[in-house]
């Protein structure tokens, strides 16, 4: 499978994205956005497409079918294809507090440390639904990850059990609860040309 590889603190200041989004605590000395030359429609497009993708780790053909999936649900496709981003399994245990970073959360849940329902889960990209239980498989309680889980504040559409190191979807996030500062009609007139 193609990764994306290239410098994180580079990446996050050349499409203006803090470092923080992403659950790294570093910041970089240089100045962003110093002399460069004013932004066309197309180009601020592009860089919302490209930091939301960048935020939640995901690659163009998967991020484009997100879309489609998106554009034909009811309501804003905007909005829709941010709710199907934050619902995918990755980020659900990144935002549940298993994780320090997305990118920590999917490769934990590419190795199969995690149960949907009782289910094993291993696939990154699954979307999980209201009600869906996600939990830590027996087998990988001890995985040292897990013994320091790092403070972090879960959202009000999900719960979390500490104790016995498993959370649930409550429902589908509003969009005001998603805290990625973009704006997502920005891509749907990128993708509606």
């Amino acid at each position: 499978m193609a990764k994306d590889r290239s410098p994180i603190l580079k990446r996050s200041r050349s499409l203006e994205v803090a470092p923080q989004m992403l659950g790294i605590n570093k910041k970089s000395k240089r100045n962003p956005r110093q002399s460069r030359r004013k932004e066309g429609e197309y180009g601020r497009q592009l860089r919302a497409k490209q930091s939301v993708k960048f935020v939640y780790g995901v690659l163009e053909k998967q991020f484009r079918n997100t879309y489609d999936r998106a554009s034909k649900m009811p309501g804003k496709s905007g909005e829709n294809l941010l709710k199907l981003l934050e619902l995918r399994l990755d980020n659900v245990v990144y935002r549940l507090g298993f994780t320090a970073t997305r990118a920590q959360a999917r490769q934990l849940v590419n190795h199969g440390h995690f149960n949907i329902n009782g289910q094993r889960a291993s696939i990154p990209s699954m979307n999980v639904s209201p009600g869906d239980e996600i939990s830590v498989r027996e087998n990988s309680r001890h995985v040292k990850v897990f013994d320091e889980l790092p403070n972090t504040l879960v959202p009000a559409w999900l719960s979390f059990d500490a104790d016995h190191l498993k959370g649930t979807v409550l429902r589908v996030p509003e969009r005001d609860e998603i805290d990625i500062d973009v704006e997502e009609t920005l891509i749907v007139e990128l993708y509606s040309k």
